[in-house]
């Protein structure tokens, strides 16, 4: 394996000698603006090539005496030569905004501002001083610490972001001081690598200050202008004793505080004859360049790698934390694809810092899954490990080295899982699962039952994807899709049955089965070599190439693409791009040969399915879902196709935008779009073919693939997020007519394709809806191809999973996820899905409102897929907002879908409770406003099946009949009356129904017509005995002589008094103010009404303060005061030695009684005072009867005897009564 970036000698030698060197490194000289190309002496050249790959310490054992020349130009050229090496150590990878803030353009201004001085190279140690001011330096370090940016580089092809420095402070000054001050610098460097760093100042991070930045640019930039000179140990030799003691003495002289002590001591050991130092051969020279022996890579600083990561973890699911880590990821990515060792190194300290997360332990006692953001980290370790271990260039023993590691992590206790859903099921769980798979399997064991018969070892074909590698490749394509789709469904049996048992994988067992896999396969070196395939002789040679002799690579898809992300991710660009050709091309042909087999078995798969075209028996999708996958293949496919096709100058700037699409952060919600051209796939015998019609159609192929859905929550939220990031990539594509026609192919295969696509018919019920992206595919193919998008979006609007539901709403939310959620696996993610798919019937409402038929069928296809009330509202609501804009003409068509929408929404939720069912009613009456009087009649025509009673009379009928609602309609008097007619009728309908919660309104609709209002009060006197309740029967005598009809009123006061009940301790009841109300109203219309109604109330009523009350008002004034023949009645009030008073005054004085008698029964010391205030006005009363004296002092008499034993209570008595 070679290290760092390793290359040929001789394809170096060749570029150097052809002209190739590096700027200001004996590259390119200017003179007069013209540059000049001088050719390279040859002791230059192979010294290039020395420095860069062999230790020095190498040639100095190989030659006894290297000339002096030669020397100095090994150690010359054993500098760095790119920039990008030190941008690389000194910031992020990712793109932003603010790039000045950078160690690496702090360092950058340093040295265009000549703040470098004192620049001594001796052998391969650098030293020199940094002059640096607060101004140059950029922003404070106290403001770097609390934002965090990114910056653009256009100019490179790298990419840089800024670092968060929380844990970075730069203290070289005091902050109030803007005096220069020096930074002394040293830099050791070995083979073209800086080994260390050593700077003065107090930075501490992860990354290079930037006053080594400054040092180590300004050795790139001027590298003949700083002094060089050999290793100290070559100066030393030259010298004879007199030189050397005076040199160590005047050494000693000039930092004497500082070597003074270690010089004596190392004379010590050197006197001392038996001290080893006198037995070791040479002395060391931290000059002469690192050990042969030693590992050879650049400077990076693990303590503070490790004191960040567990910083940034320590921080939580703050924003900040979480982008900062993500950073992190990225550099190792950065570092992985220019093969330098430090990225395994990097990632390794992550992960165990990772696996040090105290959280970790505490979520697995708790038996709490961990948070999404924490999980999205875990699946990036975990597919940053798999690309590491498939490195190309990784030997066999550095393979062994890695599955070690990855092993002893996998066995520690709080490891992640590889499922992040997985829990310890309980037996209801584990009855429900087996429930499942059994009712998915039986349909179609017997098929698989005769294929076992006929190939007995065809199980051992079907294993995990990341171990099917051991296998023939190309199997697959020897058997016929029929049997590949039986395989896939036992399998996927299997494959349950052995989830349930086996122990859990954790989140490194995909690293760690990369780790056996090869890439010594000979079909698979053709195709990364690029070679042009010979003519096939023989039917096992067509499984390796398809029908245009272009290679093809069988494995399954998450680990073809594992491949294809390692080469590119290593830098094996040419490498990736065909591999990946190769496994589009492979897709595409198992996507022929489905959409051939579905096309000979559809008219007999066809019965078994359902309307819309679901079928359970023909297995419950994909295996494993390329979409979701935690490898996330297809967008690996369609980064590596697509970045191929870039204009050179968005290059710089993918990796950042593929990374930060659709985030909703600072730096990406003003993300240019990226601008892509063709480029022709060599030996490709389409002359449309490209690079990005391939990456169009991997990204179609799979965004279609027909998949089961998983059964997590946080599974099932990450492939909905693939998902929409892969749509949002695809929405930036400029279709032109290359990849028009391959959407307009794709989307035929995927409507024709069967089970095998997500679009297609026979799918299983399980299957992942397609609805968001269906509405890609529908608004790009609309203007080119609208029958085409209409067919689409007309299959992919159903919901299967849902069909077998009655359509009942769910009590609290108003749509079927409950009856969902209580089965298994559970759909988490039914809301979100129910979302898009009114996203979908929307987007094509608004497409088809002005054409009859396409609005018609798209209607159709709503009211029998969409099952949430709530959904189906919410596309009501915007159709009425589409047909009725702000400005401009309204739209009739989508009124009166949107109308036809809401009546549905009403049918629907009519027997189940909904908290917007009010607002959804409101909104009905508003929207067939705006259609018409006919669609305003028609409601209140069939009330019944939209309505309850108290809507059709409550926000129905009474909204119609309002005053706004004619003027809105500016209704002539005809239109008013025919109104009115049907108002009335719905009025007495509901009435009869349900006369406790609509008689009230009935009777204000009824106002206008005698004979209806009439009706409608003899159906509240008829109901009043059984159904209705006193308080209501009061409200509406209220309104009766509110309306001017007291005797109407008094009559139903008399029904309502009849069911009123009054105990003698209900002082607080709130029926009281009725009956003052009805004694009142009994009262004003005369004598013999009241004498009516007053044996009502003494039997009903036993509450004394009520009847003491109601006795006073009577006797206030002369009944029948409010009739009109009041004036010529005498003005005599009633006495109450006489009917009907005297009955009334009896009854209350017998109420007294008892009272009196049942509170001294639970009388407490506190409620003394309120005994004798209510004693004082039982007093009044009797004294109101003729022999009322007597009676009130009986009453004491008898209480000072039963209750002589409360002395303080009778000794109160005695001071008030005597």
């Amino acid at each position: 394996m070679m290290e760092g970036r390793g290359v040929s000698a001789v394809h170096v030698g060749h570029k150097v000698a052809m002209g190739g060197g590096d700027v200001g490194l004996g590259g390119p000289q200017v003179n007069g603006g013209n540059p000049v190309r001088s050719v390279e002496s040859l002791l230059d050249i192979c010294a290039k090539i020395v420095a860069e790959h062999i230790p020095f310490q190498r040639i100095e054992e190989r030659y006894s005496r290297i000339p002096e020349p030669v020397q100095r130009r090994i150690i010359y050229w054993s500098f760095p030569r790119h920039e990008a090496d030190i941008r690389m150590y000194s910031c992020f990878s990712s793109v932003g905004s603010d790039q000045q803030s950078l160690p690496f353009y702090r360092g950058l201004r340093l040295v265009e501002s000549g703040m470098v001085d004192g620049v001594l190279q001796v052998g391969f140690h650098l030293s020199g001083t940094v002059m640096c001011t607060r101004s140059s330096l950029g922003p404070p370090a106290a403001a770097a610490t609390t934002t965090t940016t990114t910056a653009v580089d256009s100019t490179t092809t790298s990419t840089t972001t800024s670092t968060t420095t929380t844990t970075t402070t730069t203290n070289t000054t005091p902050s109030t001081s803007t005096a220069p001050f020096k930074c002394q610098v040293s830099i050791s460097f070995d083979r073209c690598k800086i080994t260390s760093v050593t700077c003065s100042c107090d930075t501490r991070d992860i990354f290079w200050c930037p006053h080594v930045v400054a040092l180590s640019l300004h050795r790139i930039r001027h590298a003949d202008t700083v002094q060089l000179r050999i290793p100290i140990s070559e100066t030393l030799l030259q010298m004879d004793r007199q030189q050397l003691q005076k040199m160590m003495q005047y050494l000693i002289s000039e930092h004497h505080t500082e070597v003074l002590p270690t010089a004596q001591k190392l004379a010590d050991q050197i006197l001392q004859h038996s001290h080893p130092i006198n037995h070791i051969q040479g002395a060391p020279d931290p000059t002469a360049g690192g050990s042969a022996e030693e590992e050879h890579c650049w400077h990076l600083d693990a303590e503070q790698v490790k004191e960040q990561v567990g910083q940034y973890l320590t921080q939580g699911g703050y924003y900040n934390a979480n982008k900062q880590l993500y950073f992190m990821f990225t550099k190792v990515r950065e570092m992985v694809r220019a093969r330098d060792s430090n990225g395994a190194k990097m990632l390794t300290m992550i992960t165990e810092q990772f696996l040090n997360d105290p959280r970790l332990l505490l979520w697995k006692t708790q038996g709490t899954p961990m948070t999404d953001k924490c999980r999205q980290h875990w699946d990036h370790i975990a597919a940053l490990w798999v690309c590491v271990v498939l490195a190309p260039h990784c030997g066999s023993m550095e393979k062994q080295r890695w599955q070690k590691t990855l092993e002893q992590w996998a066995q520690t206790d709080v490891c992640p899982l590889e499922d992040p859903d997985h829990r310890h099921q309980d037996n209801n769980d584990r009855n429900h699962s087996a429930a499942y798979y059994m009712s998915t399997d039986e349909e179609s064991s017997d098929e698989d039952n005769e294929l076992r018969r006929r190939d007995p070892n065809r199980d051992g074909h079907n294993r995990d994807p990341f171990h099917r590698h051991h296998h023939n490749p190309h199997h697959n394509n020897q058997r016929d899709v029929r049997d590949r789709d039986r395989d896939r469904r036992s399998s996927h049996r299997r494959h349950k049955r052995r989830r349930i048992s086996a122990p859990p994988r954790t989140i490194f067992h995909r690293a760690i089965d990369a780790c056996t896999m090869s890439w010594d396969d000979h079909h698979l070196r053709t195709i990364l070599a690029g070679e042009t395939p010979v003519l096939r002789t023989s039917q096992h040679s067509s499984s390796y190439y398809n029908e245009h002799g272009q290679p093809l690579w069988h494995e399954p898809v998450p680990v073809a693409c594992s491949r294809v992300d390692a080469l590119r991710s290593h830098g094996y660009t040419c490498e990736a791009l065909r591999l990946a050709v190769a496994v589009v091309r492979t897709l595409k042909q198992a996507q022929r040969e489905a959409y051939l087999w579905w096309g000979s078995k559809r008219d007999e798969m066809l019965p078994r399915c359902s309307a819309s075209r679901a079928c359970r028996s023909l297995g419950p999708g994909a295996l494993e879902s390329w979409v979701g996958h935690p490898l996330d293949p297809i967008t690996c496919l369609f980064d590596t196709l697509a970045e191929a096709s870039l204009l050179p100058e968005d290059l710089p700037r993918f990796q950042y935008h593929s990374d930060w699409l659709g985030v909703a952060n600072e730096d990406a919600t003003n993300l240019a779009p990226l601008r892509y051209r063709h480029v022709p796939v060599p030996g490709s015998s389409d002359p449309w073919e490209s690079y990005l019609t391939l990456a169009l159609e991997a990204a179609l192929i799979g965004l279609g693939q027909q998949r089961a859905m998983p059964p997590g929550l946080y599974a099932q939220e990450k492939a909905c997020k693939q998902e929409e990031k892969m749509i949002l990539k695809l929405q930036e594509l400029n279709l032109d007519s290359p990849l028009l026609a391959v959407l307009r192919r794709q989307a035929r295969l995927l409507l024709e394709g069967g089970p095998f696509s997500g679009l297609g018919e026979g799918i299983h019920p399980e299957s992942v809806p397609m609805h968001t992206f269906t509405k890609f595919l529908f608004t790009a193919l609309l203007p080119h191809d609208p029958d085409l998008a209409y067919q689409l979006a007309l299959r992919a609007i159903r919901l299967p999973i849902l069909e077998d539901h009655d359509d009942v709403d769910d009590p609290v939310n108003g749509n079927v996820s409950s009856l969902v959620l209580s089965r298994y696996p559970r759909w988490f993610t039914l809301g979100h899905i129910e979302t898009q798919q009114c996203t979908l019937a929307c987007t094509m409402i608004n497409a088809a409102k002005n054409d009859v038929m396409r609005l018609r069928s798209v209607l159709d296809a709503a009211l029998r897929n969409i099952h949430s009330s709530s959904h189906l509202f919410k596309l009501a609501q915007d159709a009425f907002r589409l047909g009725l804009p702000g400005e401009g003409q309204r739209n009739s068509l989508l009124l009166n879908a949107a109308l036809e929408l809401g009546l549905q929404v009403m049918r629907m939720t009519l027997t189940s409770l909904n908290w917007r069912r009010r607002e959804m009613v409101r909104w009905l009456v508003t929207c067939a406003t705006e259609v018409g009087v006919s669609a305003l009649i028609s409601i209140m025509q069939n009330w019944f099946t939209l309505f309850t009673p108290t809507e059709a009379t409550g926000a129905v009928a009474s909204n119609i009949m309002s005053h706004t609602t004619v003027m809105r309609l500016q209704l002539d008097r005809s239109k008013q009356d025919e109104l009115a007619a049907c108002a009335r009728s719905l009025a007495l309908q509901c009435a009869t129904k349900d006369p406790p919660n609509c008689a009230l309104n009935a009777l204000t609709l009824c106002e206008s017509d005698p004979v209806s209002f009439e009706t409608a009060y003899q159906v509240v006197v008829d109901a009043a005995a059984h159904t209705m309740s006193s308080s209501q029967l009061f409200t509406i005598a209220r309104y009766m002589e509110h309306r001017g009809y007291p005797h109407r009123a008094y009559t139903l006061a008399m029904l309502a008094m009849r069911s009123v009940h009054l105990a003698y301790n209900q002082d607080p009841h709130p029926a009281i103010n009725d009956i003052h109300w009805a004694v009142a109203l009994a009262h004003s219309l005369g004598r013999v009404e009241l004498s009516q109604l007053l044996p009502v109330l003494i039997k009903n009523v036993q509450c004394a303060t009520v009847l003491s009350d109601v006795l006073r008002r009577c006797s206030l004034s002369a009944p029948g005061m409010a009739c009109p023949d009041s004036k010529r009645r005498p003005i005599k009030p009633l006495a109450f030695d006489k009917a009907p008073l005297r009955g009334l005054l009896e009854a209350t004085i017998l109420a007294y009684i008892n009272t009196t008698n049942s509170r001294l029964t639970h009388i407490s010391p506190r409620h003394y005072q309120d005994f004798i205030d209510f004693l004082t006005k039982a007093h009044e009363t009797f004294m109101l009867a003729h022999d009322g004296h007597i009676q009130f002092a009986q009453l004491i008499e008898n209480m000072k005897v039963a209750y002589k034993g409360k002395k303080k209570l009778m000794c109160l008595v005695r001071e008030r009564f005597g």
